[in-house]
């Protein structure tokens, strides 16, 4: 009840907002005029589904562990610290792909004894550390894992030490293996050496993370340091790392790029619900609550329909394109974030927030945002409800990429019993 009580008072803003748009007749149909009044929505119906929303996601409720025989996060904590997965014996190599001719000056090399250790990760974080907010999700499922708020170094900042000189087109990287049976490096991802090094207007930087909503990273979330891409999914954000190759090889070495995906793809725009009802009274509303994950093409509408089961869709029309869409409300930024951080503003300020804490632009690219709607059925029957997004050039989920094995957001549906 605790939870419950400091939820509703952190979107006591975003509720109250809401309410003005539904209008006073809506409230008292509702049932919550008085309420309203004396600042109680938490007891209210949309408003108690609204309140159990949290924003960023505690470590405790992220979705997705790793691979591994066992995964790392399993290991001991005297495992952890000899297979270099500790702040204590942490290091990073950054060396040359000795099978092209790339050209390195500074080889940060075990071997050498010039790889990157915690110690000097932590000097680039005086000077260099950036904070940025990420969803995490995969390309071939059809959720977010979870919300975080991460903490870095820019990569490049490390690359730039090796003094690169010529013939570096690709970054390869890996992070810890711990399956004897499978010997190599384990899991494999790769950027162009041009998206590490340079940031298009408005994107974030691949980073070296060290820390997600405010604490070091947890093994589990493949700490204590993993790369994070902030358009990618979870394959280009490498657990555990531990090496990264500088190569002239055009080619990615992507371990996903064997089995038929698509390594090169930014993540996609979708909605899912969050809150839905499995039957309803006709005639009564019902709260809806959902998660838009914001994409590449932004973010414009959420939208939701009620299609009776008799009527299914024509086969020239497989996305819904014609069904009676309606509008939901996209809510705005909460006042107290969640995930385990201290209520109020976010210290420090990350990158796509200004200096008084409010974000640039809203819903943030690569990010999440809830919405929430009230459906009401207009009689007894079996109903199929969707979800769908428009994104920011008015094209509605799951085009303009609806391929499979480039990110799954295909509508989703629900069947609803709707009784008399």
């Amino acid at each position: 009840m605790k939870d419950r009580t400091r939820l509703a008072e952190e979107h006591r803003d975003v509720t109250r907002r809401y309410f003005l748009k539904l209008g006073a007749a809506g409230a008292a149909g509702l049932g919550l005029a008085p309420l309203w009044a004396h600042g109680a929505e938490s007891d209210g119906l949309l408003a108690e589904a609204i309140a159990q929303l949290e924003y960023l996601t505690p470590e405790a409720k992220f979705v997705g562990g790793g691979r591994g025989n066992p995964p790392p996060y399993k290991l001991t904590p005297e495992e952890l610290r000899e297979a270099g997965l500790d702040r204590d014996t942490w290091q990073l190599e950054v060396i040359a792909d000795p099978t092209s001719d790339v050209q390195i000056e500074s080889p940060l090399s075990k071997e050498l004894g010039t790889a990157l250790d915690w110690s000097g990760l932590m000097a680039l974080a005086e000077k260099h550390a950036v904070r940025y907010m990420k969803a995490m999700t995969c390309l071939n499922v059809d959720k977010v894992f979870g919300m975080g708020l991460w903490e870095g170094v820019p990569l490049r900042e490390v690359i730039w030490k090796t003094q690169p000189k010529a013939n570096l087109r690709r970054v390869w990287y890996h992070g810890y293996h711990s399956d004897p049976k499978k010997p190599g490096p384990g899991f494999l991802s790769s950027l162009s050496i041009n998206r590490v090094l340079e940031d298009p207007p408005g994107e974030q930087p691949v980073i070296l993370a060290y820390k997600m909503n405010g604490d070091w990273l947890a093994p589990k979330r493949g700490g204590p340091v993993r790369l994070l891409a902030p358009d990618g999914y979870g394959f280009k954000s490498i657990k555990w790392l531990q090496r990264v190759v500088l190569t002239n090889d055009p080619n990615p070495n992507d371990t996903y790029a064997g089995k038929n995906n698509d390594v090169d793809s930014s993540m996609k725009t979708f909605a899912r619900f969050a809150n839905a009802p499995k039957k309803l009274k006709a005639g009564q509303p019902a709260a809806l609550t959902g998660v838009a994950q914001v994409g590449m093409s932004g973010l414009s509408k959420v939208q939701y329909c009620l299609r009776p089961t008799t009527q299914p869709a024509s086969t020239d029309d497989p996305y819904l394109t014609k069904a009676d869409w309606q509008d939901a409300d996209i809510l705005p930024p909460p006042k107290n974030w969640g995930g385990g951080l201290p209520d109020g503003p976010l210290p420090p300020i990350p990158r796509q927030f200004d200096a008084q804490g409010r974000p640039l632009t809203w819903p943030m690219p690569y990010a999440i945002a809830h919405w929430a709607a009230l459906l009401t059925a207009p009689a007894a029957g079996q109903y199929e409800l969707c979800c769908r997004t428009i994104d920011a050039n008015g094209i509605a989920q799951p085009l303009p990429r609806p391929l499979p094995k480039s990110g799954r957001n295909e509508i989703q549906r629900l069947r609803v019993t709707v009784e008399a």
